[in-house]
């Protein structure tokens, strides 16, 4: 018996990094998963690595024509749903005084906006009980310079699940905040110089990146009931970096 057996999962931002590593965990458990990705290309390579019982679909997450795209496909294929990870997001180092209307509209477009549209969207076809969660940031915690508009635009989750706990309370559906720390994937590659990686590493208690695999796995708690009693909560997964 998987935890997750039987249940229908979506999954934005799902074709690489740690979403990744959660769809292939949640298919391991029993789960049908949707992902979405902004990349055709990537999103292809993730559902063969994941290889059964998923469906991709491209698109956007802060286009909410995209999000009714995803819907529309989850409605047609299975009807309902059980497990959303709102889990698209980005992220990028700008200082204050030079930030640039772009560079706020481009954050919070997708991890503000588009977070909340993903979820409205997914509520009609939503099974009581069902979990909610999406991912957040350590950054929205800590005072990393240059990243002030990545951290307010995580923030905002915290405040949605919140104020959603109280909304969906009478269908018993979980709303949740996953808040990774520095975990090593593709963007980050992308992000950070290897300076900037050990200084991160660094804040780090055990001195070392997490990995995706460690994250899916509470997402998965967060997705499954063993999380049934855990409402309205950020669940940080960060090593420890924001407590010391």
């Amino acid at each position: 018996m998987g935890k997750l057996d039987g249940k229908v999962a979506v999954i934005t931002g799902g074709s690489t990094g740690m979403a990744l590593a959660g769809a292939k965990l949640f298919v391991d458990e029993g789960a049908h998963v949707f992902i979405s990705g902004r990349r055709q290309e990537a999103l292809d390579e993730a559902v063969r690595l994941i290889g059964r019982n998923v469906t991709g679909v491209q698109g956007d997450a802060a286009n909410l024509a995209d999000l009714d795209r995803l819907f529309d496909t989850v409605r047609q294929e299975k009807g309902a749903v059980d497990v959303l990870w709102a889990s698209a997001g980005t992220g990028e180092q700008r200082r204050l005084g030079e930030i640039t209307e772009e560079h706020f509209d481009a954050a919070f477009g997708l991890n503000a906006r588009g977070k909340l549209f993903t979820v409205q969207k997914a509520l009609p076809l939503f099974n009581d009980g069902g979990s909610i969660f999406m991912t957040g940031s350590n950054a929205s915690q800590r005072g990393y310079p240059g990243w002030s508009v990545y951290a307010a635009s995580k923030a905002v989750q915290q405040a949605y699940a919140r104020v959603w706990v109280a909304e969906l309370k009478d269908r018993r559906i979980r709303v949740n905040v996953l808040t990774p720390g520095q975990v090593a994937t593709a963007k980050q590659e992308e992000l950070f110089d290897e300076e900037t990686k050990r200084q991160f590493e660094s804040l780090i208690p055990r001195g070392k990146m997490g990995r995706p695999e460690e994250i899916a796995t509470v997402a998965l708690f967060l997705a499954s009931d063993d999380s049934s009693y855990v409402n309205g909560m950020e669940l940080v997964a960060d090593g420890g970096t924001t407590v010391i």
